[in-house]
Order: structure tokens, then sequence, then C-alpha cells
């Protein structure tokens, strides 16, 4: 992985992060109940922690292998985003049952890079 598109894909999350957590904080507090908007900050929150972490590992780029660059930006697309579908999808009255599922495997693939981050580094 090239230290330009990991620092591109960490650039692009933070910017959508910092864009998403502004419409929540606007635009979505006076539509979302109060677990909703927590559950909808709760995606942005991931989304930026692993964009920064995504930003450094990109500057230190011998530290950051394929397969963690793979587990943190499917991770946050699979966790973050399908907690913004869901969460969207039911403040329009048709929730997205279906991306239910997704957000643990996003999850999932976010300890995997972690766990592989930590590997890395005993190596």
């Amino acid at each position: 992985m090239t230290q330009q598109i990991v620092i591109t894909t960490a650039s692009v999350f933070g910017m959508l992060s910092v864009i998403f957590g502004a419409f929540g904080a606007h635009l979505l507090k006076k539509v979302l109940s109060d677990e909703q908007l927590k559950s909808f900050e709760t995606g942005v929150k991931y989304q930026m922690y692993h964009a920064i972490v995504l930003l450094i590992l990109g500057f230190n780029s011998n530290t950051i292998t394929s397969s963690i660059y793979w587990c943190f930006t499917i991770g946050i697309l699979l966790f973050s985003f399908s907690i913004y579908g869901l969460i969207l999808s039911s403040a329009k009255g048709k929730k997205l049952r279906f991306l239910g599922p997704i957000t643990p495997l996003g999850g999932l693939l976010l300890v995997m890079g972690w766990f592989l981050l930590l590997v890395n580094f005993w190596q």
C-alpha cells in the first residue's frame, strides 16, 4: 500500500466524519431521537478514530501492511456507514434491516486491523 493511498484514504474518511458530525449535530438533531443521534455519533467517532490511525500509519509507512489498511478501510465502510444507513432509513420510517448484521462485521474488521497492527509491531 503506498503512502499516498493511505494518506488520501485517511483524509477522505476524516473529512467525511467532520461533515457527517456537523450534519448530525445540526440537521439530524431535529429529526432523530436521542438514542438514534447517539448511535449516529458513534459511527462518526469510530470513523474519525480510524481515519486518524490510518493517517499516522500513512506517515509512518513502514508500519502499515495492506492487510491493516484493508481491515481499517473496509471496517470503517461496513461499521460506520451501516450505522448511518440504519439511522437515516429508520428516521424515514423504512429501516434497512439488512444493514444490521453488517455493522458487527465492520467492527470485527476494525478489531482485526488493531490485532494485525499489534502483530506487525512485535515482529
